[in-house]
């Protein structure tokens, strides 16, 4: 691992670590029970904090294949829950059991920017920076 790929990789291992620490204190100090599609987003994100911070200790290039893959998959469910949360989705295909529904507004920052929209550009950063990270060398 190169020192360029190595500061791109922390970078990364930090959004993942800030977003990580965001959806806890919004879950623990602001009292917004997650609900289902929130928790399955949080399970790649914090393994990717896991998953980078080890790779960062080790300096091992090769995080990028486990680390993207994790990043991709938060995508797509963080995709699917904003057009979910937004009424493109039909509301019979909301996957939430007993607790929070996955379609309700619980926070909004700025007149726009809500969880799901958050999570969405975390996970997108996230995929773009470990891309950027593979290509240098």
């Amino acid at each position: 691992m190169t020192n360029k790929q190595w500061q791109v990789y922390f970078a990364t291992w930090l959004l993942a670590l800030v977003a990580a620490a965001g959806s806890l204190f919004l879950s623990e100090v602001m009292d917004f029970a997650p609900c289902v599609l929130c928790w399955y987003q949080r399970i790649p994100m914090y393994a990717l904090v896991l998953v980078l911070g080890v790779g960062l200790y080790t300096r091992d290039a090769g995080v990028y294949k486990y680390a993207q893959a994790l990043a991709v998959v938060g995508l797509v469910i963080a995709a699917y829950h904003c057009l979910l949360y937004m009424g493109f989705i039909p509301k019979g295909m909301i996957p939430c059991g007993p607790g929070p529904s996955c379609a309700d507004q619980k926070l909004e920052l700025w007149g726009f920017a809500t969880i799901p929209l958050m999570s969405v550009l975390a996970f997108a950063a996230l995929v773009v920076g470990l891309k950027v990270a593979k290509q240098l060398k």
